[in-house]
């Protein structure tokens, strides 16, 4: 059985103003980080300031948007020294493969970092609103204060880049340097994901499973493609595809059947594969989280009603159901014997897993 449920905040770097969102945590045990901080300026790899400059951490996926993202970043650096460089150690880190965003993300917290920030795609961002828990708990710097709290920021770069749509912003690298600039912090909600096995893995966009998480594993493969990868991903993924019977518990309410679920979406905000507007009524700051539900559906119908997904209104197709929680959402894959599906926590999966679901039968 999986759990999806709404258990914390982030401050996320933003253009609104509001007051900062606080949490403790007990500290974790990270790896040592890597960072080079060469680009902009000499001294130690540390991100502890005595100075009393703030850090900003920078988490670079130089193979981001297949290859873009590192020169779109090398780009974007002598004015991020401008807009930036006087108020603030800037602090830059490139990923070396899957998952080291997380480890990165975790130390800097650790060092008293004042904000994160994602650069790459969706797949980047996921793993570094990851960084920002441990064991199950949110993670605060060495000394305990909750009012050096980090914020999380984003600058989209990526294939994707879905996250930020839902703000409604744009792929424009030089804006979100604009509203890092600003200071600012809003709250938004994450989700997380129990596993039976005691994992639990956080998501700040849309988690899926079935038919749209093996869409994103495909989707890998055809980055070059832009975002027209995911939908060949998704066409992809219809090959040999069988759709499955879910029972399915919304908050305290009752399990329900739901016969051959081809996807199931779980939004905290509105859009994935590049554009995707599959959880319209999703709200990252509203306190809960939205599920849609997809039956029955066969290559051609994705293909008669994707106009619709992209622009949200798909909600009055056949077929389409959506669902509001607020605590949490347990799933049951209905089958006679034990089976392994694809479990997708960001569009564009850098750590791609499999979940393990109990039998149960009806």
């Amino acid at each position: 059985m999986v759990v999806v449920s709404l258990c914390y905040h982030l401050a996320l770097g933003s253009s609104m103003a509001t007051k900062p969102f606080i949490t403790m945590a007990e500290q974790p045990t990270a790896p040592d980080l890597y960072v080079d901080r060469s680009t902009f300026h000499r001294g130690s790899s540390s991100f502890s300031s005595s100075s009393g400059r703030r850090d900003l951490v920078f988490v670079v996926n130089p193979r981001g948007a297949n290859g873009k993202t590192a020169k779109e970043w090398k780009k974007l650096v002598p004015y991020l020294r401008t807009r930036l460089g006087e108020h603030y150690n800037i602090c830059e880190s490139l990923t070396s493969g899957p998952c080291h965003a997380i480890d990165i993300t975790r130390e800097a917290i650790r060092e008293g970092a004042d904000a994160v920030i994602a650069v790459g795609g969706d797949g980047t961002f996921h793993e570094v609103v990851n960084g920002f828990f441990w064991a199950g708990k949110p993670i605060v710097n060495n000394d305990g204060e909750a009012r050096k709290s980090t914020a999380l920021g984003i600058i989209p770069l990526g294939t994707g880049s879905d996250f930020a749509r839902t703000f409604g912003w744009n792929n424009n690298p030089f804006e979100a340097v604009d509203r890092i600039a600003k200071g600012l912090r809003t709250r938004i909600d994450v989700g997380v994901v129990n596993e039976d096995n005691g994992e639990n893995h956080y998501f700040a966009n849309v988690a899926d499973i079935h038919l749209s998480a093996k869409a994103g594993f495909y989707a890998a493969r055809y980055k070059k493609f832009g975002n027209l990868c995911y939908v060949i991903g998704a066409l992809q993924g219809f090959m040999g595809h069988q759709n499955r019977d879910f029972k399915i518990k919304v908050d305290d309410g009752e399990w329900e059947l739901y016969p051959q679920v081809t996807a199931l979406c779980i939004g905290n905000a509105k859009y994935f594969g590049g554009g995707m507007k599959i959880v319209p009524n999703a709200d990252p700051s509203n306190g809960s989280l939205e599920v849609v539900i997809l039956q029955d559906f066969k290559w051609y119908d994705f293909i008669l009603n994707l106009h619709k997904i992209y622009n949200g209104t798909h909600l009055t197709v056949k077929n389409v159901t959506s669902k509001r929680l607020v605590i949490s959402l347990k799933i049951i894959l209905c089958l006679a014997f034990h089976f392994v599906f694809h479990f997708s926590l960001s569009t564009s999966v850098l750590c791609w897993r499999l979940v393990e679901v109990k039998v149960k039968k009806l």
